[in-house]
This record gives C-alpha cells, structure tokens and sequence, in this order.
C-alpha cells in the first residue's frame, strides 16, 4: 500500500459550530472505514486539512469533499507519498486557530492560496507535535 498524503484549503460556506460538529462525525466515521487518518484546521475564513492513508480513499475523499456545498474555493497545496503518518491515532485530529497560525488579514490577503506544500506541511508537522488544545 502506498501511503499518500494529501492537504487542501477551501473557504468555509456557512460555517457554524454546529456545522463543525457534523463535518467531524462524518469524517471521522468515513475515514475509519477508509483508513484514513489526518488533520483539520478549521476557522470561520478557513480550512485546511490534512489527509492520510491509502491513494485511492484519500483521491475518492477529495472527490466528496469538492462536491461538498460546505467547501468553497478548494485548492490542493500539497499531494504525495509519505513514509509514515503524521496523525497515526487521528481519524480526524480538529484544533482551534493557533496563535502561530495565519491571521485574518493574512488569510483575506491570499496566505493560504500562496503558501508553498512545504509551508503547509510545516504548519501540520509542528501541529502534529503538540498535545490537543495546546
């Protein structure tokens, strides 16, 4: 098996805790299944997201997720084979805004759009090194 990861951005269309909540359960459900493991960073101006697993189930989640209403804007930073995962225990990790993190001002001015797949994977390897809520 081939171990692929794969990160996206989109902008959140009617974003909620609620909304929130329900995108959790789903993916988390889904991904067990598909054994897919990975990361959500979710914010009112942004998602990014980390997926992990094998090829074909994390290109088929992309799939739902760009005909998903929830995702506006999706755009793929960063797609290969990995050695191992970076989220082993996580069907789907989920943390506030870090204080690290992009601003508001920075998003809106295009961060997430121009940042490199190095950049990216940066920001879900320290993620990945903190305890939860850190």
């Amino acid at each position: 098996m081939h171990l692929s990861q794969l990160i996206y951005t989109s902008r959140p269309f009617g974003f909620d805790e609620t909304v929130l909540d329900n995108i959790l359960l789903s993916a988390r459900a889904n991904n067990a299944r598909r054994r897919i493991t990975g990361a959500l960073i979710c914010r009112a101006d942004l998602f990014m997201q980390m997926l992990e697993g094998p090829r074909e189930a994390v290109t088929a989640t992309l799939g739902r997720i760009l005909r998903d209403d929830r995702h506006v804007d999706v755009a793929v930073v960063h797609c290969g084979d990995a050695a191992e995962r970076l989220f082993p225990d996580w069907t789907m990790r989920d943390d506030p805004p870090q204080s690290w993190m992009w601003t508001q001002e920075e998003v809106r001015a295009g961060a997430a759009r121009d940042a490199t797949a190095a950049e990216v994977l940066a920001i879900f390897r320290r993620l990945a090194t903190q305890p939860r809520g850190a």
